[in-house]
């Protein structure tokens, strides 16, 4: 049975441990004049102007991700009123005012992603199990949809590997039996974000923040 599961980006479900998870954001800055959209459920960077962007690749690039997009809030270039919106839309805000946005960003944060394709390495439920502690990349982490807003960031299984600079950390496989087909897309699988900015091994990029998203 094919999997339900379409592309819906990184879902927080929990925290590293059994600490509390109050599932909480922190409020970050988006400049008003980005063009890049940005989409719920997509992994973003810091740049060294103070403000946050998306990822620089369809992969996930190479600077260390300082957490996940939820949504922002801005005031209307159009209505002139205080806007609501689950993702950046890459224009419309009044540049009189800040673009708020907010942010998973915890680095002990778990997140559920669907995976995008498969190999023959890792079609089977006890090979995919055997990728967890394993490392992996993104695809279409840059992307979403304009029409609900969401990411189309997916786990590429063909990235699998111990490449300590990959930008997922595989931490397990949600039980779904609607999404329990392993020979297809759509396994939801449970990560970290590897390398993340505010861990102790901070930016894959030398420590440094990007200033243009790559």
């Amino acid at each position: 049975m094919a999997n339900v599961n379409v592309a819906f980006g990184l879902r927080p479900v929990g925290v590293v441990g059994s600490a509390p998870n109050s599932t909480g954001t922190t409020e970050y800055r988006i400049a008003s004049t980005n063009t890049n959209a940005i989409y719920q459920g997509a992994p973003v960077i810091p740049l060294s102007t103070g403000f946050i962007d998306r990822v620089g690749a369809a992969s996930g690039g190479t600077v260390g991700i300082l957490g996940v997009f939820w949504g922002c809030e801005y005031i209307s270039s159009t209505t002139g009123k205080k806007t609501w919106s689950n993702y950046w839309p890459g224009s419309g805000a009044n540049s009189l005012y800040p673009v708020r946005a907010f942010v998973y960003d915890n680095p002990l944060q778990t997140f559920v992603i669907a995976t995008s394709n498969v190999n023959t390495s890792w079609d089977t439920e006890a090979e995919l199990r055997a990728a967890v502690f394993a490392n992996a990349n993104f695809a279409g982490a840059q992307s979403g949809s304009t029409i609900t807003g969401i990411s189309s960031a997916t786990l590429d299984v063909q990235t699998i590997a111990d490449t300590n600079t990959l930008n997922l950390r595989i931490m397990g496989i949600q039980e779904d039996p609607e999404n329990s087909d392993f020979s297809v897309a759509g396994i939801p699988v449970i990560v970290r974000l590897n390398n993340h900015y505010n861990s102790p091994n901070g930016s894959i990029a030398g420590g440094t923040v990007s200033t243009t998203g790559v």
